[in-house]
Formats: C-alpha cells, sequence, structure tokens
C-alpha cells in the first residue's frame, strides 16, 4: 500500500483499504500498458505516475461532500481523476466525459477491468452534453489540464447544478488565468473562486480552484468549442 495514497485518504477522513489500493494499482497498470498503444498520458515511469496521477487525484477528496452525490469529470483523457476518485469513493456515482473515441473506450474498458459499478463514460463533447438532459444535474465537476481557467468555467458549469461547485486542477499560471475568467463567472452561475494551495510532496504550486454555482447558467453557454476557443 502506497503510504502517500493512505494520508492523503486520511486527510478526507476517509479509510483507503488493501482492495482500494491495489485497485489504483491496477488501474496505472492499464493507463501505462495502454499508452504504449495510444497517447494517454507523457508519464511513463510508474513511481512518478503514482505520484503525479494518483496522488493528485486524491487531493480532491477533502473538498467533496461527505454524502453520496454525482460527480463529472470533464475531458477525463486518461482518467484523472475520475477513476481513483472512484476507487477511493465508491458511495459516489463518477460520469467521465471523454470526446476523443479511443481514450473512451480505454475509460470504458477500464471500468468493466476494475468492475467500478459507479463509473460510467460519456464519449462526447462537454457543451454538447450540457446542451441536453444532464444540464445543471451534478454535484460537482472536476477537471485537470483540460482548458485555461475562463474556457473550462464554461464547459464546466452548465454541468453542475446549484448549490454544487467546480473544482479546477490548476497551477502557476491561474494568476493570469483568473481575471478573464471571472468577468464571464457570473453569467455562468459561479461565485467568486476561492484559491487552495495544495502541499504535495514533488508536485510544487499545485493549486485547486473551487467555484461555487449560485445561480443557474445563462441558457446561451455553453458555446460550440470552437467559438469559445476563439474569444
Amino acid at each position: 500500500m502506497n503510504p502517500l495514497w493512505t494520508q492523503l485518504a486520511a486527510s478526507a477522513a476517509l479509510p483507503l483499504t488493501d482492495a482500494q489500493s491495489t485497485l489504483l494499482s491496477r488501474y496505472l497498470d492499464l493507463l501505462l500498458d495502454a499508452n504504449r498503444m495510444m497517447n494517454l498520458t507523457r508519464i511513463t515511469d510508474r513511481p512518478a505516475a503514482e505520484l503525479q496521477h494518483i496522488a493528485d487525484a486524491l487531493t480532491l477528496l477533502p473538498f467533496l461532500p461527505r454524502q453520496p452525490h454525482r460527480l463529472v469529470d470533464v475531458g477525463s483523457g486518461g482518467g484523472v481523476p475520475g477513476i481513483p476518485l472512484a476507487i477511493a469513493r465508491p458511495d459516489i456515482d463518477v460520469t467521465l466525459i471523454e470526446s476523443t473515441q479511443k481514450k473512451a473506450r480505454f475509460l470504458a474498458n477500464s471500468a468493466a477491468a476494475l468492475n467500478l459499478s459507479n463509473l460510467k463514460v460519456l464519449p462526447d463533447r462537454a457543451e454538447t452534453i450540457a446542451r441536453g438532459p444532464q444540464r445543471e444535474t451534478f454535484d460537482i465537476a472536476v477537471a485537470r489540464a483540460l482548458a485555461p481557467m475562463e474556457i473550462l468555467a464554461e464547459f464546466c458549469l452548465p454541468l453542475v447544478r446549484v448549490g454544487g461547485q467546480l473544482l479546477a486542477m490548476k497551477g502557476p499560471k491561474i494568476a493570469e488565468e483568473l481575471p478573464p475568467a471571472e468577468k464571464i463567472l457570473p453569467t455562468l452561475g459561479g461565485a467568486r473562486p476561492l484559491i487552495h494551495p495544495v502541499n504535495l510532496p514533488g508536485l510544487e504550486n499545485h493549486i485547486i480552484v473551487e467555484v461555487p454555482k449560485t445561480s443557474p447558467t445563462d441558457k446561451r453557454y455553453p458555446r460550440p468549442a470552437s467559438q469559445a476557443k476563439r474569444k
């Protein structure tokens, strides 16, 4: 059992069982093995992956509601942080949104291989899903390495119900990303962001940006990805 994983779970008052630790390790096996055939991660060293994928994902645990809830991982890629969170919190429903079909297939196959009944994959764009019946139905949206904060908020907040929150995993560039993001947040239903530095040995400048959802998102949002990126 990885002592750092156990410590991070304990910081959220959660036990990490041997079975859960084994599942986290098996997930890394699947990720690194599949990465030989497709571009899922630039991190190929196993100890680095244990830190930068699993430990990094587990830093979100203290910010999740204690009760069961619905969580969506937007632009999940290789499955971080969604799959580690689904393993550490089997009581929550986790949805992974990934528009690249081969990555979405990897995520679905991994969920089946790990027997994660609390996890499902939507192989589509976040902005398409946010214009459908899943709009404003999730309690928590998480995203890592997806886009600058302004675009990330536009894709994620329409998925979150009023009273929920967006948790964005960011780095040192957040200082320059926040001013343009704060201009659009009221239109998206988001309140002033809360910045939470995370002390994770080996990962300096790790930051979690918490955006509470306090009102419904304007129906004009999200825009198609091409329009959002051109702004």
